[in-house]
């Protein structure tokens, strides 16, 4: 008899597709889909390169010759982080497929990562987006792995008095294996393959953050739950890709708040709250962009 879950659904039933986007990923993405081709539960691997010039497309052609499960577009420029999932999930020709796994390149799943997540999710009844307790190499929390939703006015009031007011962040709940939010992060994301269908996918619009946000909000408005499953930890070797184009990356940093905030905040708020977050976020831009050039250096 294969092994049973809690929910008493076969362990390793192989009906989960996982989707990465690389982009000069070359030092990670050899370990990355080392891990996932031995990962339970995966029916199916789609690799879209985001335009990459580094050895990243090749080292996915190494791993797709040796696993039929694998197969890769490679875009010839870069079309942004959510254009791409949407090409993987649309990639997909198989209906073995039920489950959507968006895995970053920089991630380091174990064995068991995707098929617990899974078992999650079905405690929710399958009708939910999950995430995982997400940990830096030095073994330091993600605070992006559980957040709320942007809420800017509420933001703007309070700078004044407490900056730290204004983090999205919410402590993990060591006394819950699953931790309803309202979301999560984009690093790793499990959601049934329906559920993706139904909201419309990620927001194309969005070429660089804030896309994780968008999805889980859209999610949640579709009447499905976002979660953490607090007892599935991944490493997360952040920012390798990132690292070569700071400016780049909070340009479109800045533009996906911006973003997030004209499609769910703007159409209720007043010109003059518009007018200031949108000096909020700009404002900040200069001197985020900075930061990042000089932590480069």
């Amino acid at each position: 008899m294969p092994p049973r879950n809690a929910d008493g659904a076969d362990a390793d039933r192989s009906d989960i597709a996982a989707i990465v986007v690389t982009h000069h990923s070359a030092a990670t993405i050899d370990d990355c889909l080392t891990r996932l081709r031995a990962a339970r539960g995966v029916a199916a691997i789609r690799i879209v390169d985001n335009g990459s010039d580094d050895d990243t497309v090749a080292i996915v052609q190494r791993h797709a010759a040796a696993d039929p499960r694998l197969r890769f577009i490679a875009n010839p420029d870069n079309p942004g982080f959510a254009v791409a999932c949407n090409q993987g999930a649309d990639a997909l020709d198989t209906a073995a497929v039920t489950w959507l796994a968006f895995v970053n390149p920089d991630l380091l799943l174990e064995v068991d990562t995707l098929a617990r997540l899974r078992a999650h999710a079905r405690q929710l009844d399958g009708n939910a987006l999950l995430g995982a307790d997400l940990v830096g190499v030095d073994g330091v929390r993600d605070p992006a792995a559980r957040r709320r939703d942007p809420d800017f006015a509420r933001m703007l009031a309070a700078l004044p008095r407490a900056p730290a007011a204004t983090r999205l962040g919410v402590a993990a709940d060591p006394g819950r294996s699953l931790q309803q939010v309202e979301a999560v992060s984009g690093a790793l994301l499990l959601l049934p393959r329906i559920l993706f269908a139904r909201v419309g996918g990620f927001d194309p619009g969005y070429r660089l953050h804030a896309e994780d946000l968008d999805l889980c909000r859209r999610v949640r408005a579709a009447g499905a739950a976002v979660a953490v499953a607090n007892d599935v930890r991944v490493v997360h070797v952040r920012g390798v890709s990132s690292r070569a184009r700071p400016w780049f990356v909070e340009w479109h940093k800045h533009r996906g708040l911006w973003r997030y905030f004209r499609k769910f905040e703007a159409p209720r708020r007043d010109a003059f709250t518009r007018g200031v977050v949108f000096a909020m976020i700009w404002g900040r831009f200069p001197f985020a962009a900075l930061r990042a050039v000089l932590r480069r250096g």
